[in-house]
């Protein structure tokens, strides 16, 4: 069952797949009614999830399970997953490199390989102010509060020193 993604509890879990560039406004179209076709039928053991999603700065979709109605398992865990390779195959983008990092840039939102990170920090082009986006939050509260994060207070830091 498809709720609305803000009357999720906080301790909901949660997935995040990025894009590399924005999607279209086609390819946002696409992804809602793909997403919603697939969260309509996600199931855990026969039994209703309560689920929502969310498309973010263009460029995000975040999967979510109330897993206090009911926990996904592993085996739904992976359909989801090869719900979003089939997703990122359908609309040409791969939503599933975790080597990439979204960072914003003034007003827009970046996107390098985790190993370009250095040569940015020291050609001055990010700092450990850099807001970046931390994909490893695993639930709705963690999303809100840490998602958006410096790259300082992040998994990222290692790359400063």
């Amino acid at each position: 069952m498809i709720v609305d993604f803000n009357n999720l509890p906080d301790d909901s879990r949660l997935w995040i797949y990025q894009s590399n560039r924005d999607f279209s406004n086609q390819e946002q179209d696409e992804i809602r009614n793909l997403t919603e076709s697939f969260l309509i039928n996600w199931q855990s053991h026969n039994q209703e999830l309560e689920v929502s999603y969310e498309i973010k700065y263009n460029r995000f979709l975040i999967l979510a399970v109330n897993e206090s109605f009911n926990s996904p398992g592993g085996c739904s865990i992976d359909l989801s997953l090869r719900f979003i390779n089939d997703l990122s195959k359908k609309i040409n983008i791969d939503l599933l490199d975790r080597m990439n990092v979204n960072y914003k840039d003034k007003q827009d939102i970046k996107c390098v390989k985790v190993n370009e990170l250095k040569e940015l920090l020291n050609n001055k082009s990010i700092n450990e102010e850099t807001i970046i986006f931390n994909n490893l939050v695993k639930t709705k509260i963690d999303y809100m509060n840490n998602w958006e994060s410096n790259l300082k207070n992040s998994w990222l830091s290692q790359f400063i020193k």
